[in-house]
Formats: C-alpha cells, sequence, structure tokens
C-alpha cells in the first residue's frame, strides 16, 4: 500500500501514425515526457486515450509497454473501462500481470444504476484486484456514487484508495468523503483539470488532466494547495479556455490534445483514431489559438520542452 497519489495524473493519450496504427515510439516519448513535467503517476488507456477504438490486445500492449519505459520512473494506472463485471476483472487481471502498479475503472453508467447495483459491480471487481483501485464516476445525467457507498465500498475493500470525480461544486462532497472515511479514501478532480484552482485547498488528492497541460496544472495546484491562489489564478485563466474548448465534445478534445502536443514539440503526428468528428477550419484555427498561448505561458514559466521534441 506504498502506492500514493498527491499531484497530477496525467492521461496518456494514444499515439497513431497516419495510418491509423499505434505509433510506439511516440508513446514513449509521451510517458518519458509526462516522468519530465513531474506527473507522480500516468494513467492508460482511458477515455482521453481513445481506449474505446483499441482492440483487447491493443489495450494491454499499451499498459505493457508504458511499464517497460516508464521502467519504475512513475507508477502505471491501468484504466478498464467495461459495462461487464466479468470482462473487467479479467481485464484488470491482465494489466496487474502485465506490472501496473494500480487499477482504475469506471463506473458502468450506460443505464441507470443504484448505489447497491455499483456496489455489487465494484465488489466483485475489487474482490479479484489487490493492488490500489481508483473508482472513476462520471454520470452527467445524475448524482455520482453517494459518500455512504464509497465508505462503504472503502470498508469492504481497503484496497479502494481513490474516486475520481467530475462534476461542479465538489468541495463539499470532497470534505464528507474525507470525514466518512477518516482520510483513507482521496478525491481525483477530473474532467480536465477545470476545477483545480477551486478544489486544490479543499483537500483533493490529486487531479487527472490531458497530458499536454500536466506541467502547468503542476504548478496551479501546488500553488493553490499552498494557500497561493492569487499567484496560481493567472497561470490557471490563460489555461482555461483551452481545457473549456476541448471538453465541448470528447473527439474534439483528442483532436485538441494531438494537436497542443504536437505544438509543444512532443508528437509528430496528430492523427485521431476514426471514427471522429472532424474538426472544421474555424474548430482548427481557434484551437491553435488557445495552443500558442499554452506554449507562450510554458515558455513564460521555463516548462517548454526542449528542441526537436526531447523532454528536458
Amino acid at each position: 500500500m506504498t502506492f500514493q497519489i498527491d499531484g497530477i495524473v496525467p492521461i496518456i493519450p494514444t499515439p497513431f501514425e497516419e495510418s491509423e496504427e499505434i505509433c510506439w515510439t511516440g508513446l514513449d516519448r509521451l510517458i518519458d515526457f509526462a516522468v519530465d513535467a513531474g506527473a507522480c503517476a500516468v494513467c492508460l488507456p482511458a477515455y482521453a486515450s481513445e481506449f474505446y477504438k483499441l482492440s483487447e490486445e491493443e489495450r494491454l500492449q499499451i499498459t505493457s509497454r508504458a511499464v517497460r519505459r516508464s521502467a519504475g520512473r512513475v507508477p502505471v494506472i491501468a484504466q478498464v473501462n467495461y459495462a461487464s463485471t466479468r470482462l473487467a476483472i479479467a481485464a484488470a487481471g491482465r494489466a496487474v500481470d502485465a506490472g501496473a502498479s494500480a487499477i482504475c475503472s469506471a463506473a458502468p453508467r450506460q443505464f441507470a444504476l443504484s448505489d447497491a447495483d455499483l456496489l455489487d459491480h465494484f465488489g466483485a471487481l475489487l474482490s479479484a484486484v489487490q493492488v490500489p483501485f481508483i473508482l472513476q464516476d462520471f454520470n452527467p445525467g445524475g448524482a455520482s456514487l453517494s459518500v455512504p457507498a464509497i465508505a462503504e465500498l472503502n470498508r469492504r475493500h481497503p484496497q479502494f484508495r481513490y474516486i475520481k470525480l467530475e462534476e461542479p461544486r465538489l468541495a463539499d462532497k470532497v470534505a464528507a468523503i474525507r470525514d466518512a472515511t477518516s482520510g483513507r479514501v482521496g478525491v481525483l478532480e477530473g474532467w480536465g483539470g477545470m476545477y483545480t484552482l477551486e478544489l486544490a485547498p479543499a483537500g483533493i488528492a490529486g487531479v487527472v488532466p490531458g497530458l499536454g497541460l500536466t506541467d502547468l496544472l503542476r504548478k496551479v495546484f501546488l500553488l493553490a494547495r499552498e494557500g497561493r491562489r492569487e499567484q496560481a489564478q493567472p497561470l490557471f485563466e490563460g489555461i482555461l479556455p483551452q481545457i473549456l474548448y476541448s471538453l465541448q465534445n470528447m473527439e474534439l478534445f483528442h483532436h485538441a490534445e494531438k494537436l497542443l502536443l504536437q505544438a509543444r514539440g512532443l508528437l509528430d503526428s496528430v492523427t485521431v483514431r476514426r471514427a471522429t468528428l472532424r474538426p472544421s477550419q474555424h474548430d482548427l484555427q481557434y484551437i491553435a489559438l488557445l495552443n500558442q498561448r499554452i506554449v507562450r505561458l510554458a515558455q513564460e514559466h521555463g516548462l517548454e520542452p526542449a528542441a526537436q521534441g526531447a523532454p528536458r
């Protein structure tokens, strides 16, 4: 139980060649950047990795490659998202065998499920997974898992250590989860890091953004947690328009994220595997404008990668 999240956990995107085959050397460079940017862990293949366009074999290959490339420099969290409990258990076992330090799994929200239904699903999954576990719950159609259910799941399965939530006005729930579990379950803020400035002082354990903003959001997170939100605010205000625009649509996010990584010298191909939204010329121009601002902010804060895409 030495695994601990304290900071930024970027989702690593899946780099594709123009042929839509996975670019393995590109994945290596992205892992290296995450380490260099100060990530406390990395997570893949998640929604921001286009996991839903990957075969079972590709998902496992990506996890295995990330474990090998990280070489113990940073923990690798394997994301296993399935509506089927049985499939989630099988995938989690393969990921642990491949060397993943922890497992993250999203609540199956395709159709309405009660807290009791979700406790049954995650209870079975946790009975089969003994490494640290992160539960991701995004439910735009209703409430996320209740605080009593979170506490009960942790009581039954102590390896359930973190919950990733992606909803607004979360500060009170962060405190309630901490109180109900005596601090045993930490809250991770998702949704691109949109609420970092608000929630870092409220006691979240970390933030789960896209990879391209890792180093900048880490600076915001640390400043805000130290009570220096006024110092963090100008930097966060420079980042926020990019987050807001890209997260209008998950497929738009893939394009914006890969274009940002290209602008930062970290990715050659910006291919998004089909089926995907095709950004208009207006979209691409505005994304370029927003991403240029991110690059300037990184330069101003001494965070821009060195030339030829090699991370410092």
